[in-house]
C-alpha cells in the first residue's frame, strides 16, 4: 500500500473534520449572538457556558440544571430564543402557547427534530418517533390498534403473568431484598413484559440472569449515557453522511443483528405455523403483507425498528419511572399504607386476584402514578419541529411577533413546568393529592406533559401505566417498601438524557405476612 497516499487521505478527512468544527461553531455563534437578537426575542447568551444544552451539560451541568436555568431566566417571557445544537430553537412557557403548538396548529409543528439518519442507523432512524410527515401517519395509524382496550385486555394477562413470576421470585429469594437495585430488578421486569408482549417469547430474567435479550437491551440502553456516547450521537445528529462513511452507528453490528434476527424468527415462525397474537408483531406483519397505495412498503427493517423502539422504551423509560414510583412510596410511609388498602380492597372483592376492570378501578393508584409523573418526568424536554412558517404573538411586552420558520425547533421544558409553584404549589413534595377527583380540574392544562399531548403524544402511554400498575399491585400485596441506607433522598439526577440518578435507586424490601 502506498503509505503516501494514506497519509494524505488521513490529512484530508482531518482538514474536513476541522471545517465542520469551525462551520458548526460559527454557526452557533451566529445564532446565538445574533439571530434572535435580531429578531428581538430574550434569548440565552449570558455566558460561553450557556450556548448550547450540549456544551452546559459537558461542562458539569445536568439536563434538570439547564431546564431550570432557562425556564427561569425570563420568567415573564412566554418563550425565549435559544439554539438546539446548531439550530435556532424557541423554549416555549406559556401553556396557551404549547396548547396551541401541540394541537390546535399541529400541521405546522407534526414531526420531531432529527434523531438519527436512517441511512446511518435504521434500529432508531425507522422508529416511529423518528419517522416524519406520510411515514409517521401511516405508522401511526398501524400500531395505534396495539393499545386499544380489547388489545391491552388481552396484553393484561400476559403481562399479570410476568409480575407473578417476578414477585414471586423476590419472595423465594429473600437475600435479594434485603438491599435491592430496583433499576437492575425493574428493567428485568419489564424485559420480560415486552419480551412476551412484543416478541411473543417467555424470558425470565431474573432465573436466568444472562440472557441475551436482556444483555442486549442494557447495552442498548447505554447509547444516551456518559460523555462519550452523547458526543458520538450528537456527531451523528451534525455529519450523518460522514458517520455513514466511516461506519458509525449508536448501536453495534451485534445488538442490530440481535435484534433483526428474532423479529425475521418470530415471523417466520407465526407465518409457519398460522399463528395470531393480537399485538404488535402480528399488526406490522399484516401491513408488511398488504398491498397499499403508500409509496413506502413495509420492510424488515421496519417491523424491526418499530420492535426495537417499543423494547427500549420499556426496557428504560418504564422500569426508571417504577423505580421513582418505588423510591417515593418507601420514603413516604403514610402513602403507602394508603395504597396498599386500596391494592387490598380490590385483591378482596377479586379473591385475591387482580383484574384489567379492578385495577382501572384504583383511583389512588392512578393518583400516585400521576404525581411521580409529574416529580420525575419521563423527559425533561419535549420537541416539535417547525414544517411550515408560523407567527408567534409577542413574547412579552415590548416585543413584537416572531415568524417561527421551517427547520427552527420548539422544546418544552416539562421538568421547568412540573415544578413551577405557580402551577403546582411546594412542587418539591410528592403529594399524590393534587391528582384526586377533587382537585385534578384545577391543574392548569398544558402544564402536566409526561407523555405529550395531541396527535405526537406517546401511543403507548397507556401500556406503561398497566405494566407499572400490575407489578406494584403484586409488590405490595406480598411486601413493604423501605429505604436503606443506601436510599438517597432527595434524589440526585445524573447527566444523562432521560431522568436517572447518579447512584441508582435502592430500597428494602421487607416481607408482609398474608
Amino acid at each position: 500500500m502506498d503509505l503516501s497516499l494514506l497519509s494524505s487521505t488521513f490529512v484530508l478527512l482531518l482538514i474536513t473534520v476541522a471545517l465542520i468544527i469551525v462551520q458548526k461553531i460559527a454557526t452557533v455563534l451566529y445564532y446565538t449572538y445574533f439571530y434572535w437578537k435580531n429578531k428581538g426575542l430574550p434569548y440565552l447568551q449570558d455566558s460561553l457556558s450557556s450556548i448550547i444544552t450540549d456544551w452546559k451539560l459537558f461542562l458539569g451541568h445536568t439536563l434538570v440544571d439547564y431546564c431550570q436555568y432557562v425556564y427561569y431566566r425570563f420568567p415573564d417571557a412566554k418563550y425565549v430564543g435559544t439554539v438546539d445544537s446548531s439550530s435556532p430553537s424557541v423554549i416555549i412557557r406559556d401553556p396557551e402557547l404549547i396548547k396551541d403548538i401541540m394541537v390546535k396548529d399541529f400541521e405546522y409543528f407534526t414531526d420531531h427534530r432529527s434523531f438519527i439518519d436512517e441511512s446511518v442507523d435504521p434500529l432508531l432512524g425507522k422508529a416511529t418517533f423518528s419517522l416524519r410527515g406520510d411515514r409517521w401517519r401511516e405508522m401511526k395509524n398501524i400500531l395505534s390498534p396495539t393499545f386499544t382496550a380489547s388489545k391491552m385486555k388481552f396484553m393484561f394477562d400476559l403481562v399479570s403473568k410476568c409480575s407473578q413470576n417476578f414477585i414471586n421470585y423476590l419472595v423465594d429469594h429473600p437475600n435479594l431484598c434485603h438491599m435491592l437495585d430496583t433499576k437492575d430488578a425493574f428493567r428485568r421486569y419489564t424485559n420480560d413484559v415486552i419480551a412476551t408482549t412484543a416478541f411473543g417469547i417467555s424470558v425470565d430474567s431474573l432465573k436466568v440472569r444472562d440472557n441475551e435479550f436482556y444483555t442486549r437491551g442494557v447495552e442498548a440502553s447505554k447509547f444516551a449515557s456518559g460523555f462519550l456516547p452523547i458526543v458520538k450521537m450528537m456527531f451523528l445528529q451534525s455529519c450523518p453522511w460522514l458517520g455513514k462513511s466511516i461506519g458509525l452507528t449508536l448501536f453495534s453490528s451485534a445488538t442490530s443483528k440481535f435484534f433483526k434476527n428474532v423479529v425475521e424468527e418470530t415471523i417466520r415462525m407465526r407465518k409457519q405455523h398460522n399463528i395470531v397474537r393480537p399485538d404488535m408483531i402480528h399488526l406490522l406483519i399484516q401491513a408488511e403483507d398488504k398491498k397499499s397505495d403508500s409509496a413506502h412498503k413495509m420492510t424488515l427493517d421496519d417491523i424491526v425498528s418499530q420492535a426495537f423502539s417499543f423494547f427500549f422504551a420499556g426496557f428504560e423509560t418504564s422500569s426508571s419511572m417504577m423505580c421513582f414510583v418505588a423510591h417515593e412510596l418507601a420514603v413516604n410511609q403514610d402513602i403507602q399504607d394508603r395504597l396498599r388498602e386500596e391494592v387490598q380492597q380490590h385483591l378482596a372483592e377479586e379473591n385475591g386476584e387482580i383484574s384489567y376492570e379492578s385495577l382501572l378501578k384504583m383511583s389512588y393508584m392512578d393518583m400516585v402514578i400521576s404525581e411521580t409523573l409529574r416529580k420525575h418526568p419521563p423527559l425533561v424536554f419535549l420537541d416539535r419541529y417547525c414544517t411550515k412558517r408560523y407567527e408567534l404573538p409577542p413574547s412579552q411586552p415590548g416585543c413584537k411577533n416572531i415568524i417561527i420558520e421551517p427547520d427552527n425547533v420548539i422544546l418544552f421544558p416539562v421538568y421547568g413546568l412540573h415544578h413551577d409553584p405557580k402551577y403546582f404549589p411546594n412542587p418539591d413534595k410528592f403529594d399524590p393529592e393534587r391528582f384526586s377527583e377533587k382537585n385534578k380540574d384545577s391543574i392548569l392544562p398544558y402544564t402536566y406533559l409526561p407523555f405529550g399531548h395531541g396527535p405526537r403524544k406517546c401511543i403507548g402511554n397507556r401500556f406503561v401505566l398497566m405494566e407499572a400498575k400490575i407489578l406494584l399491585t403484586h409488590l405490595l400485596q406480598k411486601f413493604t417498601l423501605k429505604t436503606t441506607e443506601k436510599t438517597v433522598e432527595p434524589v440526585v439526577y445524573s447527566k444523562d438524557i432521560t431522568l436517572q440518578t447518579v447512584d441508582g435507586f435502592w430500597i428494602n424490601l421487607e416481607k408482609r405476612e398474608t
